[in-house]
């Protein structure tokens, strides 16, 4: 299994950068006066997606991933539809985890309306990393999931103050523009997992010399809402060439363990780390 995903992620690396080279710092590739793609806004509470009645239940969760992201088709199910509200209206909490998941999901041009106790939510999509699944009939399989957790893992923030990041990965949707590689220069931590099946396991990475990620898991790293790997350095098979940590292990050694071809690195703005 690893073996096909390696095949599709150095594919990826020489269609975006022309460059089949792994590891080391690679020079930024003059893609030209591409826009802006792959900046994002987060604010997401770790509570409102670890603790998401959508995906803490895995009847619910299982129920999630294999309906389409289309209103009729979610609140059709009860199951899901149940999970949604709360006393009969829109959960808080819910519609904040709706939000970031549409956003990781569905591309620009998509977007989820729901009606719930008479108040209508309009979700816009975002970054297009599984514009599949907002389509009639559309899942989300494994690798689906794998990326917009990777996503929603990047989007959490322990104070819940809403930031731009630049997140930047083996996927088409996460390739980034010029001013994105000049404005978002701070390598945070990489972060992979799985939210929508039992145990939800979810990980972060640190860079060399990084020590702690207190954007996301605050100030004590041993109370992070995710499991710290280590160093990417060690922990994931190669760098690609916008600075991003790909092919990371569950494990804290590259390739032994489980490994997650979707993996998502974040860069900050410069000085703000």
């Amino acid at each position: 299994m690893v073996p096909n995903r390696l095949a599709r992620a150095l594919s990826l690396l020489l269609v975006a950068a022309g460059t089949g080279a792994c590891g080391g710092e690679a020079p930024a590739p003059n893609i030209g006066p591409v826009a802006v793609a792959a900046v994002t806004d987060n604010s997401l509470i770790a509570n409102s997606l670890i603790a998401n009645s959508l995906i803490a239940n895995s009847l619910i969760a299982n129920s999630l991933i294999a309906n389409s992201l289309i209103a009729n088709s979610l609140i059709a199910n009860s199951l899901i539809a149940n999970a949604l509200t709360k006393d009969g209206v829109a959960d808080p909490s819910t519609m904040e985890f709706m939000k970031y998941l549409v956003s990781c999901a569905l591309g620009p041009k998509q977007s989820l309306d729901l009606t719930l106790g008479g108040q209508a939510y309009h979700f816009p999509g975002g970054l297009g990393l599984a514009p599949q699944w907002g389509m009639s009939g559309g899942s989300c399989d494994g690798s689906c999931q794998r990326w917009v957790s990777a996503c929603l893992l990047a989007r959490v923030d322990a104070a819940g103050v809403e930031r731009e990041i630049s997140v930047r990965g083996l996927h088409p949707a996460l390739i980034p523009g010029r001013t994105e590689l000049a404005t978002y220069t701070d390598r945070e931590a990489t972060y992979f997992g799985n939210v929508f099946v039992p145990g939800q396991p979810r990980f972060l990475c640190l860079p060399p010399g990084a020590t702690s990620d207190q954007r996301v898991c605050g100030d004590s790293m041993s109370e992070c809402p995710m499991t710290v790997v280590g160093s990417c350095a060690k922990d994931c098979l190669f760098q690609g060439p916008f600075g991003d940590y790909d092919i990371c292990s569950d494990s804290g050694k590259m390739l032994s363990g489980n490994t997650y071809f979707e993996s998502i690195t974040v860069f900050l703005p410069k000085s703000t780390m």
